[in-house]
């Protein structure tokens, strides 16, 4: 009997640190005790995208959607939305538009995302009735190789990890020399390293089988039957459902030998990464796989001629797979309508840092940053003002207020000073200190240099140095000078891509932002009040109404002031912690 109704259970990293597992128990629990069972259908599914709601619970087929909900709150969604038919209103998201759609998903096109919040991952039948495999079918039995990159070619799909290079060029030179090799490997990329980005992993947790079927089709059309998945093991659940997903695919003939008795043979195996952000570049993640220590070789040889244990290997990102198959199943035409003239098709972002909504969005290439940061994004939380978006990740840039409106690609990124990435986008107001975000970066760099090369080891430290000094108010003006004079050679003398990117946040700082460094060098004051050694707090007596809250709260004693009389703060014994400021309730406390 089929089901009448489903309740889908989003099972992502955000929503399940918010308790779905216990939420989806408790359904399904509640469901198997009342007489419903036989109708209505609980399902794990991916993540649904709008991670600062979670968790998520949809309601299929009315597309009832509930945020925020809790273990307490199935009951509810049970007995009054699934048996006596009343939605749940305190739990729906609130539409502001006649199509009942959240803002939210509006302006998205999901294509890479389109399984993830919609199928039970750990099902391989759910993903086969949204056209899993059909595009690995026609591939066998009705293209030849070169027909698959020529789609690709058609599509202008570009590598989605960092570089944007042309996906089709990357298998037509492995392809072009597959006999000349006895072994060709392919290698999915899924060391997510970025800080605050998730966008491989929510893929591989919501819709793995995507992947599988991608990778499989790099096998058909560039003459390969082994294929290998590098992920880091701090992401277990999707390490997990690969697992699953794998198992399934190869009961059902669409992994391993003989692949639905075409004659094709292709496998995959899963790669552990101890974390390494480093191994995100192609050849130390090779040299990973071959069991050496994670460092970048000198390129050329590319890995498309020389690769893994020098045989020619197509090396993709999981978000560039995951957008293959519909690709060749609705053709490269129907992709490249989609974007902007050089960039085509959808990007992922993960949409984090000081917004409303933050969450992985996937939208055309050249939507504007506004549209993310105001429309899908829902604007800046508390009326802050948008200050800039990192984008790129550590090796990326700042896009500021004033290109709120330039259409999103690889192209106008490059030009601004930033750059794709992988999706990283992290959001900063008026309360950000520019040069201390650009500090952490850094710091983030030095940190997983490998020290390889001497420019990235000993360029990421010295200016990480001076990032600090200036922080802390010992900074003087030539160090803007010897930012700039350090990050321009480094970017051409690194070896790997770490290195040469590294100095891109300072450079794109600077450039938009150089009054900021200027006023902690020559005015020893932090704009953004975030530099502790920059900043003096003080009670303005004329606000000060001697609740003594305070001096209560003062960790260091040094606040004194009678009842119902203005207090102040000795400067010699503060520490600048900044609770008196918190937790002065009519601001009396300043920055300055």
């Amino acid at each position: 009997m089929p089901y009448k109704k489903f309740c889908l259970v989003c099972s992502g990293k955000q929503c399940e640190s918010g308790k779905s597992e216990e939420i989806y128990k408790e359904l399904k629990k509640l469901t198997m005790e009342s007489s419903i069972c036989q109708n209505v259908q609980i399902v794990r599914t991916g993540c649904f995208g709008l991670c600062s709601k979670g968790p998520i619970v949809k309601i299929l087929p009315d597309e009832t959607f509930y945020v925020n909900v809790d273990v307490k709150d199935a009951k509810a969604i049970i007995n009054d939305h699934i048996i006596a038919g009343q939605p749940v209103e305190r739990l729906m998201l609130k539409h502001d538009n006649p199509a009942k759609e959240s803002r939210f998903y509006q302006k998205q096109i999901r294509i890479a995302l389109r399984n993830c919040g919609i199928i039970n991952p750990e099902d391989i039948t759910e993903y086969i009735a949204r056209d899993g495999y059909a595009a690995l079918s026609m591939a066998l039995f009705e293209m030849k190789p070169m027909d698959i990159i020529e789609e690709l070619k058609k599509s202008g799909l570009r590598g989605r990890g960092g570089a944007g290079f042309p996906t089709w060029m990357k298998w037509k030179f492995t392809h072009d020399i597959k006999d000349q090799a006895d072994e060709i490997f392919i290698i999915c990329n899924a060391d997510e390293g970025d800080p605050g980005a998730y966008m491989d992993r929510s893929i591989l947790e919501g819709d793995p089988q995507s992947v599988l079927e991608a990778m499989a089709l790099a096998g058909y059309a560039c003459g390969s039957s082994m294929g290998y998945i590098y992920i880091r093991a701090e992401y277990p659940l999707a390490i997990e459902r690969l697992y699953k997903a794998m198992d399934q695919a190869r009961e059902y003939g669409l992994l391993g030998k003989n692949i639905l008795g075409s004659g094709f043979d292709f496998d995959i195996e899963i790669r552990l990464g101890a974390g390494a952000f480093v191994c995100g570049e192609e050849t130390a993640l090779i040299a990973s796989i071959e069991g050496e220590r994670g460092m970048p070789r000198p390129r050329p040889p590319f890995p498309a001629v020389k690769g893994l244990w020098g045989k020619p290997t197509v090396i993709n990102n999981v978000e560039t797979y995951a957008n293959i198959p519909k690709i060749i199943l609705r053709g490269g035409d129907w992709f490249g309508q989609i974007g902007t003239e050089k960039s085509k098709g959808t990007k992922v972002f993960a949409l984090t840092g000081k917004i409303n909504n933050s969450g992985l969005v996937e939208v055309p290439m050249g939507t504007t940053l506004r549209e993310i940061i105001y429309d899908i994004g829902g604007g800046i939380p508390n009326g802050k003002a948008f200050k800039a978006a990192q984008t790129g990740g550590p090796s990326g840039g700042v896009i500021t207020a004033e290109h709120l409106d330039t259409p999103i690609d690889y192209e106008t990124l490059g030009a601004l000073g930033s750059m794709m990435g992988s999706g990283g986008m992290i959001v900063m107001d008026e309360d950000d200190c520019i040069v201390d975000v650009t500090k952490f970066y850094l710091d983030f760099s030095v940190d997983e240099s490998c020290g390889k090369c001497a420019p990235c080891r000993i360029g990421t430290r010295k200016m990480h140095n001076i990032l600090r000094k200036i922080t802390m108010g010992k900074g003087t003006m030539d160090h803007i000078q010897q930012l700039r004079a350090l990050a321009v050679p480094m970017q051409k003398a690194s070896l790997c891509g770490l290195g040469q990117a590294a100095p891109n946040p300072i450079l794109s700082t600077l450039k938009y932002f150089e009054d900021e460094y200027l006023a902690h060098i020559r005015d020893h004051r932090c704009p953004a009040g975030v530099c502790k050694a920059l900043v003096t707090y003080t009670i303005n007596p004329d606000i000060c109404i001697g609740c003594t809250v305070c001096s209560r709260k003062c960790p260091n004693n040094c606040i004194t002031g009678e009842r119902k009389k203005p207090h102040v703060i000795d400067q010699d014994n503060c520490i600048k912690c900044g609770i008196c400021h918190e937790g002065c309730k009519f601001g009396a406390v300043q920055i300055a």
